[in-house]
């Protein structure tokens, strides 16, 4: 049987990210992904936006990971030539009762370090509708540190980095289970060609799968593995020309941060994604078929800060799970992501609750991921 370092389990962008700071750290890496391909997952069915860590709670991974991540992203596309742009985005009061929410969001902002060339801006009504003029709003906070990257192209960069410093790739190799022995952790996959090995560690990057996974450790404790909730986010794209130049956010709502418009790199608009409470519902059985009866409630959303939607301009596009570690109702869960020295049980890294900032954030997990196995050593 073959012997290991590390395996890293799931090739998303956050796995991908993982596996590229162990190998460049010199580790020995072999990714195991259940798909034939990269970033089939949460990865291929998000905004593609890169935040600048304007919501997220002073102090918390999510922040931290969000901010330091959005540095290293911006540089890192800027070195390797990937696809993306620093558009900026405006968060817009649609009516006055709001306006107390967006500036609760500028002092997160600031407690969580964006600041300097990336501090955000108070505009009025009619200082926003200088820079969008078709837009409807009381009030907004524009960030200059905001954007949109190509997420695949990263992706591909991130495992060509990975694999250049020794990092394997194992597609349609599904994670089945993993037992203790006395030298780490014996892995064995699923597929036509399912194989054993033996590792150091397991870094469980799965997103979506990533509670299944960590079930499947013999000897990993249940208590350390949170419940998941579904939570899926719908996305209609615009049949006609893009109405702004920046991304366009109302105020955050229960689950989300609202229904908003985004630009992707060829200048199309996209709206979403709402937030869709999957309860009981298990996660084999998702339909990621997008409504089309949903595009009322959309129009109605989009018309409070685009009056000149036309009617019917909206198209059904796709849609994306988020793998959410708190129910309805209650204020979203921190990233979760633990070692040894957290949950007691040696050789294993896991990564739950890993939803927006994650794709902002990936690179910065990395590090993060890196630093545990550091600390472990």
């Amino acid at each position: 049987m073959a012997a290991v370092e590390c395996v890293v389990v799931g090739a998303g962008v956050v796995g991908l990210a993982v596996a590229r700071a162990l190998a460049l750290a010199g580790r020995e890496v072999v990714i195991v992904e259940a798909t034939g391909a990269i970033g089939t997952g949460v990865s291929s069915r998000n905004s593609e936006v890169v935040h600048a860590g304007l919501y997220y709670a002073p102090g918390s991974l999510r922040a931290r990971l969000c901010v330091r991540g959005r540095q290293l992203l911006y540089d890192y596309c800027t070195q390797r030539h990937i696809g993306h742009r620093r558009c900026g985005k405006l968060v817009v009061a649609t009516e006055a009762a709001q306006e107390a929410t967006l500036q609760e969001i500028a002092r997160t902002a600031v407690a969580n370090g964006v600041a300097g060339d990336d501090a955000l801006v108070w505009l009025s009504s009619a200082q926003a509708r200088a820079m969008e003029p078709a837009l409807r709003c009381t009030a907004a906070l524009w960030s200059p540190a905001s954007g949109i990257v190509d997420s695949h192209g990263l992706m591909t960069a991130l495992l060509g980095d990975a694999q250049n410093a020794g990092a394997l790739l194992a597609l349609a190799s599904p994670f089945q289970q993993a037992r203790r022995n006395a030298d780490g952790w014996v892995l064995q996959t699923g597929g036509a060609e399912g194989f054993e090995l033996q590792a150091r560690w397991l870094i469980n990057c799965a997103g979506l799968h990533a509670q299944g996974v960590a079930a499947a450790m013999q000897g990993f404790p249940a208590a350390a593995v949170p419940t998941l909730y579904l939570a899926k986010g719908n996305y209609f794209s615009l049949s006609g020309k893009a109405p702004f130049s920046h991304l366009i956010y109302p105020t955050p709502v229960d689950g989300g941060l609202g229904v908003h418009m985004t630009l992707d790199l060829a200048g199309q608009a996209k709206f979403g994604p709402d937030v869709q409470w999957l309860p009981g519902v298990a996660l084999a059985d998702v339909d990621y078929a997008v409504d089309p009866a949903r595009a009322e409630a959309f129009e109605a959303d989009v018309r409070r800060f685009w009056p000149g939607l036309p009617a019917g301009g909206l198209m059904p596009a796709y849609s994306g799970l988020r793998p959410k570690l708190t129910p309805r109702g209650q204020p979203a869960a921190d990233f979760q992501i633990t070692g040894p020295a957290e949950h007691g049980c040696a050789g294993v890294v896991q990564l739950f609750g890993i939803e927006s900032p994650g794709l902002t954030a990936s690179l910065a997990i990395g590090e993060h991921v890196a630093g545990l196995l550091e600390t472990a050593a």
